[in-house]
């Protein structure tokens, strides 16, 4: 039988702030149909609004992939279409504690301590790119066209984007469950790093072609006691948190204050 392992909840984590598109951005959704003269890779969209937003799928992803190369983690599981990932269910794994680990066998399941919601866009973007003439509902055309190296065939086709300066909002929930002070400031840490290394790297497709160049802005960086969520009354809510005064917005600015966290929510 596999170890029981216990888990108690002791607060959480709260990273929230702005996601700017500096290049055009697409994450791509299934074509509902064909059509001559459409596009050939649309955006995913909410089914409501018909906004495009970020997956927060697409986003933990991408920083899981990241952490995985930081740390030199083998890739040891198949994920599928040529995909491979890194999945130990070691506690001790810096990549599959903190993203998780599904490994498929009795005991070796790993929930994720981090939580990433979808992220949709800013007020401000909104308005903004509801102005744009481009014959489509907040995003852009991007035409391109590739050619056969050997026989100089075209093939051209048509990409939506998001614009360059559109805004989305994010937000990133670490669960602290546990009481090692080194293990979390190493998991906060990785998270700034993560965010940073984005920076310099791509979100979505077709990053190697100029795609995807993002920049994060943190507005929260606060830790929340589980007194928090239980406290009836004002002040004992204000007691139970506490958001360290951000001079620089910045993931890389961040990573000075997680040592005061970290202490304030195993003190």
């Amino acid at each position: 039988m596999a170890e029981i392992r216990e888990k108690p909840l002791l607060g959480k984590v709260v990273i929230s702030g702005k996601i700017y598109c500096e290049t055009g951005l697409h994450i791509g959704a299934a074509r509902e149909s064909l059509e001559i003269g459409g596009l050939d890779a649309p955006v995913i969209r909410d089914p409501v609004s018909r906004e495009p937003y970020i997956p927060g799928s697409s986003l933990k992803g991408k920083m899981r992939s990241l952490l995985e190369k930081k740390e030199k983690k083998p890739f040891n599981r198949y994920g599928g279409q040529q995909v491979w990932r890194h999945e130990c269910a070691d506690p001790k794994c810096s990549v599959c504690r903190l993203f998780g680990s599904a490994g498929g066998r009795e005991g070796e399941n790993l929930p994720a301590r981090l939580m990433v919601r979808d992220c949709y866009l800013t007020e401000e973007s909104r308005e903004n790119l509801g102005k744009i003439e481009t014959g489509l509902q907040f995003t852009e055309w991007k035409f391109e066209n590739s050619l056969d190296r050997i026989t100089a065939a075209s093939n051209p086709r048509q990409i939506e984007r998001v614009p360059r300066g559109a805004e989305f909002s994010f937000e990133i929930i670490y669960n602290v469950e546990i009481s090692d002070k080194e293990e979390i400031k190493e998991d906060l840490n990785n998270i700034m790093d993560l965010l940073s290394l984005l920076q310099d790297d791509y979100l979505g497709g077709h990053g190697s072609r100029g795609y995807g160049k993002v920049r994060f802005e943190v507005d929260i960086f606060e830790g929340r006691k589980i007194d928090f969520y239980t406290a009836g009354e004002k002040e004992e809510k204000e007691e139970a948190i506490f958001s360290p005064v951000l001079k620089e917005k910045t993931p890389a600015n961040c990573k000075t204050s997680v040592e005061s966290i970290v202490s304030f929510l195993l003190g």
